[in-house]
């Protein structure tokens, strides 16, 4: 049964908190049918090069991207910035001076860690998260390794998550900027997983900042909310677009891949890219192929409007 080209547009690697290398992922979306998959890591596009050099090898497509994690009156909300590659100085500059305050973080987790009875080091988890940008994965993987919990998930609900004990808030930039700062470097800025945000009620500023798309299809997002987010994408002029958010295996195996949008949503990107005025750099590969692999649980199915959005000059 022939299958409709499809894409992963949200997909973490080793440089940042997955667990696969960029090359490894890129692999692993060749053998799967993937046409196309976006490396989003937090903070960083530096896994794009090594994911562009197997994109060759596979004839899968690397979309450059990177996801930020912004503040919105103590909640999270994380913008993915598409085709931002090479990335500009101004740009480059700001997820320098994140990742850099995530190093202070690290610091300041591990201290609040030890007054909850849990020692471990800040050089064992830097060396977990080998060149990757540090994360809070990083230290629940730590806390699983020294025996202080069962779980990355136990370390998360007791100690790391937002308003529990050894939480510590992030580097501060509001959505808005964040968006805005992605469209400046030319980059497609998208509202990742709004479901799991929680403000809707920004939608509109972002949108007067640049926003020009929403992860309607997420693993976060049942049903109902996804109807809902592709509702507000027609009615906004928004591109609909969705991925795995991918940071390596689960007990079932490979996340890659379990969320997917048709291709033409990377056409709608790349389109919303072009009129920008900023030159499209992103690797060239051969036209992506189709395949006979039949359609996975995942999937989301093409309804004729995942492709659509502010795509027009």
């Amino acid at each position: 049964m022939s299958r409709a080209l499809r894409a992963d547009l949200h997909v973490h690697t080793t440089a940042s908190d997955g667990t696969l290398a960029p090359r490894r992922v890129v692999e692993l979306a060749g053998q799967m049918g993937l046409a196309a998959v976006a490396i989003t890591d937090h903070d960083t596009c530096a896994g794009v090069s090594e994911a562009s050099q197997a994109g060759n090898a596979t004839n899968v497509e690397v979309i450059p991207g990177v996801e930020i994690n912004s503040d919105a009156g103590g909640r999270e909300v994380h913008v993915l910035g598409y085709l931002v590659w090479p990335l500009p100085d101004r740009l480059a500059g700001l997820l320098e001076r994140m990742r850099e305050a995530r190093e202070a973080r690290l610091d300041e987790m591990v201290r609040r860690l030890k007054k909850c009875g849990i020692a471990i080091s800040a050089s064992r988890v830097r060396e977990i998260a080998g060149s990757g940008v540090i994360g809070r994965p990083h230290v629940a993987r730590a806390m699983v390794e020294a025996g202080k919990v069962r779980s990355v998930g136990e370390a998360f609900q007791l100690y790391l998550d937002m308003g529990r004990p050894c939480y510590v808030e992030r580097y501060k930039i509001s959505p808005v900027e964040t968006v805005a700062e992605i469209a400046l470097a030319g980059g497609v800025p998208v509202f990742a997983h709004p479901g799991s945000a929680g403000r809707d009620d920004l939608i509109s500023d972002m949108i007067q900042a640049g926003l020009r798309g929403i992860e309607v299809y997420h693993p976060d997002h049942d049903a109902l909310t996804a109807e809902k987010y592709l509702a507000l994408c027609e009615r906004e002029g928004l591109i609909a677009t969705g991925g795995s958010d991918s940071h390596g295996e689960d007990e079932r195996g490979p996340t890659l891949g379990r969320v997917t949008v048709p291709y033409e949503v990377v056409e709608s990107l790349k389109g919303v890219k072009a009129c920008t005025g900023i030159p499209d750099q992103q690797p060239r590969y051969n036209t992506p192929r189709s395949d006979s692999m039949g359609g996975s649980p995942g999937e989301v199915r093409k309804t004729g409007r995942e492709a659509g959005g502010r795509g027009t000059c």
